[in-house]
């Protein structure tokens, strides 16, 4: 290692105190200044920190956004979830490869890697890519090619932006050609019918401190009192009881404690986090603070995944007027009741840091590895300290409750789902964006709303979430029907639903941190079973096989990834069935079709030197 290099790495770790719990930080800035995180850097990280190398380079290879070889100067990174595939994924890679004249994966001799990448949060605007932390979107082949030679003549990302997008997109520290498409609320002067008229309570605007004020006004038992009595339930996927959370948090044994927003929206066809950190930013600190009061603790993070990285400078900047408005610090609005301060952890590149062990395991420094539970978070989590781990619209929802008061909320929504769900709507309809619809919403209603009618299967939840056929179009938007962290994609009569479903165990495949036996097998077997279908050679016993893989994934897997990865085939074969059986037959008597001699005996034969009498 050159001695500049050295030193380098040596500044880099100095900035962060040499503190080992900041390891992501320090290799994220390291790949950032150097191109890559190589066996040199590893080793000086390393012994500077005063680390096993093992777990420095375990680290560097778990996250995709971190490199043992060099990038280029630019790195673009091309989304190819299902919707940007459905949308012209393909042309776009093969204009990006041609025009560069490399592959993904590579980098030209000039200084431009490409590469694909899973879901960057613009599913409402694909095709899209990140170039370094530059955001673009609506690509096409053309718009490729003109990127390319962009690129070529200036090397700086940040010049590929000549159309700003709406609200705070266009803000000078933002400058991204993002649009929040923020479908829900249109004018009576834009949409003169109501139709899309409806509740506003997440995505209010007000940012005044009010609810922080009431808040403070309370003890934090009656403000934990106060949201158990709203029925909020935490707006990621899981639905569990915010409420109760923060009292398990508040009672577990110490006395230093942390709030955690999860803004690690990783899920393909999610973006409603994007719009509201975005957006509302004052309400997700605010209620990230009101948390804090409520569990007694002095310290919040934001976790933030690496594509929003382009809101950073923005956010921070809403936090330090926060703070110099007295809304964050030793004295929260001078009453001498809450000390609370929030710093932005920024991820790099993991979909399981999702799982709220491996976000927690993230923040301190490591892999994104989920741990076992119990203990639960609320008991021993960050640092082993008794942690809260809230959801960005929950938090959004909090600020919203102590606003109005715990009554209010209930008004909108039903019994078991009180209040309001945004949902990410993309895919084949006319107006892909986001919608906040009042729980209880028949997905129908959805469906009309977003121009979509014509849809032949919806995917509720993301690819962890349920495949649902027109049969169940009049269910519900509700934690007791269809549950959804948000997501909400469309699929036409034009789209083969298998190669939606193969897309989401690619994914599942690829994100998987591979720990345990049931996740890392189980996803495979189910993948190629279905490619077995796909090409026509599979039997009727095929598809109960898959359902017997996937009921064990779902019951024996470790953490949320893997006992969710399997519900795109479950959901699909319990929901679309038909799609499958149209598609298998039986096999003749003593054979079996979806079994191939020749392939199975290939490398036996080659080994063996034998030329193949198969055919």
């Amino acid at each position: 290692m050159s001695t500049d290099h050295a030193r380098t790495v040596s500044q880099i770790c100095a900035t962060y105190g040499n503190d080992a719990t900041r390891l992501l930080d320090i290799c994220r800035q390291v790949q950032g200044t150097l191109g890559c995180v190589d066996d040199d850097s590893i080793d000086a990280i390393a012994a500077t920190l005063e680390l096993p190398r093992v777990e420095v380079e375990s680290l560097v290879t778990f996250y995709s956004f971190l490199s043992k070889q060099k990038k280029g100067r630019v790195v673009i990174r091309l989304c190819n979830d299902i919707i940007d595939r459905l949308l012209g994924f393909d042309q776009v890679l093969a204009a990006f490869s041609e025009e560069l004249g490399i592959e993904p994966g590579q980098t030209t001799a000039d200084g431009i890697t490409l590469e694909t990448t899973a879901c960057i949060g613009m599913s409402d605007q694909a095709p899209a890519a990140l170039v370094n932390e530059v955001p673009v979107t609506e690509l096409n082949s053309d718009r490729a090619r003109l990127i390319v030679r962009e690129l070529r003549r200036h090397m700086d990302p940040r010049r590929l932006v000549t159309k700003l997008g709406d609200g705070n997109n266009a803000h000078e520290l933002v400058r991204s050609m993002v649009w929040n498409n923020i479908r829900r609320h249109s004018s009576a002067a834009d949409d003169p019918s109501g139709a899309t008229a409806g509740p506003r309570l997440i995505l209010s605007p007000n940012t005044r401190p009010e609810a922080m004020r009431k808040a403070l006004s309370i003890s934090p038992a009656e403000v934990i009192r106060a949201i158990k009595t709203s029925r909020l339930r935490g707006r990621g996927g899981a639905g569990f009881p915010t409420g109760m959370k923060w009292e398990f948090t508040r009672a577990a044994p110490g006395t230093r404690k942390v709030v955690i927003c999860n803004a690690d929206e990783g899920e393909p066809g999610t973006f409603k986090d994007r719009v509201l950190l975005t957006e509302r930013p004052d309400r997700i600190f605010a209620g990230m603070t009101i948390a804090g009061y409520a569990i007694g603790a002095n310290e919040g993070i934001l976790y933030l995944r690496a594509e929003y990285a382009y809101l950073v400078p923005y956010l921070e900047m809403v936090l330090r007027k926060r703070r110099e408005a007295g809304l964050l610090g030793p004295d929260v609005l001078g009453k001498g009741k809450q000390c609370f301060d929030i710093r932005i952890q920024m991820g790099a590149g993991a979909y399981v840091c999702g799982e709220e062990t491996a976000l927690i395991s993230s923040c301190e420094g490591r892999r994104g590895d989920p741990k076992n539970r119990p203990p639960f978070p609320a008991q021993r989590g960050y640092l082993g300290l008794p942690t809260c781990v809230n959801n960005v619209e929950t938090l959004c929802a909090v600020t919203k409750i102590m606003e109005e008061g715990p009554a209010s909320f209930c008004e909108h929504g039903n019994q078991q789902s009180s209040g309001t769900k945004l949902l990410s709507v993309s895919g084949d309809c006319l107006r892909p964006g986001i919608y906040e619809v009042e729980f209880g919403t028949r997905l129908s209603r959805v469906l009309e709303l977003a121009g979509g009618e014509d849809a032949i299967a919806v995917q509720v939840g993301g690819p962890s979430g349920q495949m649902v056929g027109p049969d169940r179009f009049d269910h519900n938007i509700c934690f007791d029907d269809l549950g959804t962290g948000g997501s909400v994609m469309l699929f036409g009569p034009r789209r083969n639903l298998l190669e939606v479903v193969h897309a989401f165990l690619e994914f599942f495949e690829h994100e998987s941190c591979g720990y345990c036996t049931p996740c890392r097998v189980g996803i495979v077997q189910l993948r190629l079973v279905l490619e077995r279908v796909m090409a026509g050679r599979g039997e009727p016993g095929d598809l109960d096989s898959m359902e017997r893989i996937g009921k064990t994934m779902r019951q024996a897997s470790r953490c949320g990834l893997g006992q969710t990865a399997a519900n795109p085939v479950l959901s699909s074969l319990k929901n679309l069935r038909s799609v499958y059986e149209a598609l298998v037959r039986p096999a003749e008597l003593g054979r079996r079709r979806g079994f191939d001699l020749a392939a199975a005996v290939h490398l036996g034969e080659v080994l063996a030197g034998r030329q193949s009498t198969h055919t």
